[in-house]
């Protein structure tokens, strides 16, 4: 496994942006600020506002306006992870309680709502409407790559297109605008912005491949193998061995993911079946494929301290083991 990311020359940032962070979510009622408060301090890696510093540090001085645009991603982020927490029934995020957990749904609504309001009007206050446009477009994908993907899931026909537009819509929408919004705040060049976009897509769809790779595997990494196989989600491993699969095969995968989904001899069994397929194999070849088409976009541009912590993380993204 890669050595994780350096983030030492945006160390000072990443605590500046940490304290602008907590201030913006602050408010008058005392509950709100309680459930803020939790949601802060068990909040995960923070990849998203590192690559949005990363990308401003590229192409210029990191300023107010980076601020602003790591803000904004972290804002829109953890209300729509909080939404999702309602809207999947999980009272688990990241090894804690979920907020609809603690506090039951309603208010874990009104919490996700809140937080999105803040992001807006951070952006509006300080007229950042370029930075609002690249992340309300982030939001809009999130919402249709999540019912895309419930629709698909009902009738279990998720073929290899819809699963890379589900997750380039989940997952790599976000990742992008982190990107993007991070090198409009120095650089202010469409062009640049553009190109950062297309790189937080491709890490974004390497990254989620990866994830789902790990449903797969034998190592601790986090989740249990065969997670998905319980939740009725067909990822690229499994959807490449339905098609090198005969039509009796095909039936038994499906009645096993609709009605033997709990069943752990049921969930080894497609676990092995989708190793010896070569699931694995073709689902970490496309995933590689996404890194390569990431540092080639990251090869355009001169090279520099932030970039080498940029390649770096991407290689992270593929060589991870949780």
């Amino acid at each position: 496994m890669a050595a994780g990311p350096d983030f030492s020359i945006i160390q000072q940032e990443l605590e500046a942006f940490e304290r602008k962070f907590r201030a913006s979510v602050k408010s008058r009622v005392p509950l709100l600020d309680k459930i803020t408060y939790y949601i802060i301090n068990r909040k995960g890696k923070q990849l998203r506002p590192k690559f949005v510093l990363l990308s401003a540090r590229m192409f210029g001085e990191i300023k107010e306006s980076s601020y602003h645009a790591a803000a904004l991603v972290e804002l829109l982020h953890t209300a729509t992870l909080v939404h999702d927490d309602v809207v999947d029934e999980s009272m688990e995020r990241r090894g804690a309680f979920s907020i609809n957990a603690l506090w039951k749904n309603k208010v874990a609504v009104l919490v996700g709502d809140y937080l999105l309001s803040k992001g807006l009007l951070l952006a509006l206050d300080n007229e950042e409407h370029r930075l609002l446009q690249i992340l309300s477009n982030a939001v809009r994908q999130m919402s249709e790559g999540e019912l895309l993907q419930m629709e698909k899931s009902r009738k279990l026909d998720i073929d290899e297109a819809t699963y890379f537009e589900i997750i380039r819509s989940k997952t790599a929408s976000l990742l992008s605008s982190a990107c993007a919004a991070g090198a409009w705040s120095s650089s202010r060049n469409n062009g640049i912005t553009e190109t950062m976009a297309k790189f937080g897509e491709a890490v974004g769809m390497a990254f989620q491949i990866k994830d789902d790779l790990f449903d797969y595997g034998s190592n601790n990494v986090g989740k249990p193998t065969g997670n998905d196989i319980r939740e009725q989600k067909i990822t690229l491993p499994l959807i490449y061995t339905l098609q090198q699969s005969d039509p009796g095969q095909k039936r038994k995968i499906k009645t096993v993911l609709k009605n033997k989904n709990k069943d752990k001899k049921q969930i080894a069994w497609i676990v092995d079946l989708v190793q010896a397929s070569g699931g694995i194999a073709y689902a970490s070849e496309k995933m590689m494929a996404f890194k390569q088409e990431a540092l080639s976009l990251l090869d355009q541009f001169e090279d520099s301290e932030p970039k080498n912590v940029m390649t770096s993380l991407v290689n992270y993204a593929t060589d991870r083991n949780y």
